[in-house]
């Protein structure tokens, strides 16, 4: 079992905008490093009625997203694990038989990848804003996501240890069974 550690920045914003022009900013940076494959992020957004949604994403093409089409990657598990009926545009994530199974064993990977203490702070931690913004990458983009991430109010930063292939394989199999 070949395990990756990455790093994850949970970042909490007064407001969507906020949110979304760090996403931007950390999507620029990655593009001009020419590592788009190199990081997953999502963005989302507390509505008024208290119910999470993913407003933008960014899945890394060579992981299970582009594998298997699902477009989910560790930045979406890991909204899903903390925010189990996260939505993303119209619909809740886990729309289709196949989807729910990718999602599902991506977001099983993304919290098993992570202590439940690490887990629990992340969650309250992005609880406490109307906007938030998940970026996983690797570890050696730590300081310039970081940097990227100006406009949060509070800035939480965890390790995620991901058997990339074994998701892959698990997320194969959910859709097989499905």
């Amino acid at each position: 079992m070949a395990l990756d550690t990455l790093i994850v920045f949970a970042g909490v914003y007064p407001d969507l905008d906020s949110a979304e022009a760090d996403y931007d900013l950390v999507k620029a940076l990655h593009n001009s490093a020419g590592l788009m494959d190199a990081y997953d992020a999502a963005v989302i957004h507390r509505r008024e009625d208290g119910k999470v949604k993913i407003t933008r994403k960014h899945e890394t093409p060579t992981r299970v997203g582009g594998v298997l089409g699902g477009g989910t990657g560790l930045a979406t598990g890991l909204v899903v694990a903390l925010f189990p009926f996260a939505a993303i545009g119209g619909g809740l994530l886990a729309a289709t038989t196949a989807g729910g199974a990718i999602l599902g064993a991506v977001a099983g990977h993304a919290a098993a990848g992570m202590s439940r203490d690490d887990l629990k702070e992340l969650g309250e931690s992005l609880d406490k804003g109307e906007a938030g913004l998940v970026v996983v990458g690797v570890m050696d983009m730590e300081s310039r996501i970081e940097e990227s991430m100006q406009r949060s109010e509070t800035l939480e930063k965890k390790e995620l240890q991901a058997d990339v292939e074994a998701l892959e394989r698990d997320a194969k199999d959910a859709v097989d069974q499905s």
